[in-house]
């Protein structure tokens, strides 16, 4: 007997419908034409001089004490933004946020954070507690910009993050192949290889 389709295609999915499905990330993934695995990644990082990590390791790390992070707004602009916005301008990237991109019927809405330098791009979704449900959100995003995007880029680079908590996950576009690390930095004492992983990914461009 065949297993019943997830997607169905007379329905409109935006990149939420993905977070709240009740089903596994592989299979949900498998209907789009794509693969799920999950390892831990060995993420390259940047070794240029981070002139500023430490003030911004010392402002995150006063704004914890202060702040609640019981929203997803909270953690969006205590955490999250600052250090966005400190890899754009290093790298001299374009942050776009609530990013607008619309392949199909299956993949359409707004991305949370768009970081790119010219074929670069990074992905990143934010959350505000479910890390598992939020990957699956991500890797559908991931898809989306593997679809849209003419960049020769092999590796698409995505983040889903809770503000405190981030993990990576990649597409391998010709293996049409999303990994998922199974490693989670942790802010603020993880930081530094945060950003330098970042970096890298923007600095190939």
């Amino acid at each position: 007997m065949s297993k019943a389709s997830i997607l169905k295609p007379e329905q409109s999915y935006i990149y939420r419908s993905y977070f709240e499905m009740p089903y596994k990330p592989e299979d949900i993934l498998a209907e789009i034409g794509y693969r799920l695995t999950r390892k831990r990644l060995a993420l390259p990082k940047s070794t240029q001089l981070l002139e500023s990590l430490q003030m911004l390791q010392t402002k995150l790390e006063q704004r914890l004490t202060y702040v609640s992070l019981t929203s997803e707004a909270a953690r969006r602009e205590t955490l999250i933004a600052p250090v966005l916005m400190e890899v754009a301008e290093i790298a001299q990237a374009q942050l776009r946020i609530e990013y607008p991109l619309n392949v199909n019927n299956f993949l359409k809405g707004t991305l949370d954070y768009f970081l790119y330098r010219e074929s670069q791009v990074i992905v990143i979704e934010a959350k505000n507690a479910d890390l598992a449900r939020g990957f699956t959100q991500l890797a559908a995003e991931l898809i989306a910009l593997d679809q849209w995007s003419d960049s020769q880029q092999p590796i698409l680079l995505g983040a889903v993050t809770t503000g405190d908590v981030w993990q990576f996950g990649q597409l391998h576009r010709i293996e049409k192949l999303v990994l998922q690390d199974t490693q989670r930095y942790v802010l603020p004492n993880d930081l530094e290889s945060l950003m330098r992983i970042f970096l890298l990914a923007l600095e190939k461009a």
